[in-house]
């Protein structure tokens, strides 16, 4: 990472830790400062990518405050779409608050360039739920609109794309606007409460952090006749290294941040890992590995050990274990063992609501919320393990920041030919 950058990030995670061991709440640091939409009234939403996701963010933006009102929405399918609007008006026709769904034909988009027509309708806030190689342009589109972000994780799928988030970020601090993140184990109350106990030492001094996302296989959709290539694999995008990342960006980022939290958001300084693509080798399976295990490094001697794997009638388990030299935490469960045993007993909530909750909160409390820091660089982290486990190289963070390697074009139309992707092979695929 360029020196100012490091130096950036460094202050932050001092300022963290300093604030948290003078007693204040991981909340009030989220929400520190002023920004230039306090007060009551209606605040128009806008939704890009609505399908299972982007549909489950809207309805919790809703439900966050009576006055939030769904204004527009975009996505490339109409069907998905469709789909989405369904579900929404099914969960607020539940809880009889249909009024807050305000959403005419006329502001509803489809298509490549949904994200500007949604911006340009007058919304106050967007939840971005496109496949996550959108994601940087969409995020820079709303920043520069003047438009508070929620961004479903990871912010991007290669390095070039972090930067620009990262950019964007910056210049949304400038511009005073809110950027919350969809990496959600921060907003569930358990896991905050045990990593602040971490964080102060309750298990002594870190020296092995343990982070299994270990799961089963996901969804995929059949081809149909009349879609193009593009098409097809837009519609599943998890397969593909340009728009998801790979499973350990797309998914296993939630371990990987929580692993960088505990250490204060101070990142590693190198990585080595392993993996490969033995069962789901069909092609509709796409370009993706099936699992990866990484071994992160950080300057003070801390190691990470990171796995994860999509493969069924396998062994199940996510969960963070900490192990230091008082005791052992077990992060899932808010357990602490040892010199200072612990166990967290107050109520978790819903992460997923607790997001919007606080974000709407600080909207209308005049505050921000910047989670554009860490979001970036636990994207990057979790890069950094794909680079090194298809390259079979150990990379350091400063290769992994400063990667020419750009995987997703600058525009997408469904009736152009997708980037080329082909399966990464360790010690022959090489890394730029």
């Amino acid at each position: 990472m360029p020196k100012s950058s490091r130096r950036s990030f460094l202050k932050s995670a001092t300022s963290s830790a300093a604030a948290l061991a003078a007693g204040t709440s991981l909340g009030a640091l989220r929400a520190a400062s002023p920004v230039h939409h306090g007060g009551t009234g209606k605040l128009k939403i806008g939704v890009v990518g609505f399908g299972g996701r982007g549909s489950g963010f809207c309805t919790e933006a809703l439900l966050a405050h009576p006055e939030n009102v769904l204004h527009a929405v975009g996505d490339m399918f109409q069907d998905r779409l469709d789909k989405g609007l369904q579900v929404v008006t099914a969960v607020m026709a539940e809880k009889q608050r249909q009024a807050q769904i305000d959403l005419p034909e006329e502001r509803r988009f489809v298509g490549p360039d949904a994200i500007d027509k949604v911006l340009a309708s007058g919304i106050d806030v967007v939840l971005l739920a496109s496949p996550p190689g959108f994601r940087p342009r969409e995020v820079e589109k709303a920043v520069q609109k003047g438009v508070h972000v929620f961004c479903e994780k990871p912010v991007a799928t290669d390095a070039p794309g972090v930067r620009r988030v990262h950019a964007a970020c910056e210049l949304a601090r400038q511009k005073g606007l809110t950027v919350v993140s969809g990496l959600c184990y921060r907003y569930h109350e358990g896991r905050r409460a045990i990593v602040q106990q971490l964080q102060q030492g309750a298990v002594g001094e870190i020296l092995v952090i343990q982070g299994n996302y270990l799961t089963g296989e996901l969804w995929s959709h059949p081809r149909q006749p009349g879609w193009t290539e593009m098409e097809w694999q837009i519609r599943n995008w998890l397969y593909y290294p340009w728009l998801s990342g790979d499973l350990i960006t797309e998914q296993h980022v939630h371990t990987i941040d929580v692993m960088a939290w505990i250490k204060g958001d101070v990142y590693p300084t190198a990585c080595a890992s392993l993996g490969g693509r033995q069962v789901r080798t069909d092609p509709i399976y796409g370009t993706v590995f099936d699992h990866f295990a990484t071994i992160y490094e950080w300057q003070d001697g801390t190691r990470g050990y990171s796995f994860c794997r999509q493969q069924n009638q396998c062994w199940p388990n996510t969960n963070e274990y900490v192990f230091g030299t008082e005791g052992k935490a077990t992060v899932f469960q808010h357990r602490i063992a040892g010199k200072r045993a612990w166990k967290y007993e107050g109520a978790v909530g819903n992460m997923y609501q607790n997001e919007h909750n606080e974000l709407f909160a600080a909207l209308r409390a005049g505050k921000r919320i910047d989670n554009g820091d860490y979001m970036c660089k636990s994207t990057l982290m979790a890069l950094m393990g794909r680079m090194a486990a298809y390259t079979g190289k150990r990379i350091t963070w400063e290769e992994a920041w400063n990667s020419q390697e750009a995987l997703m074009p600058e525009q997408v139309t469904l009736d152009m030919v997708p980037p080329a992707s082909a399966v990464a092979k360790p010690g022959i695929t090489t890394f730029s």
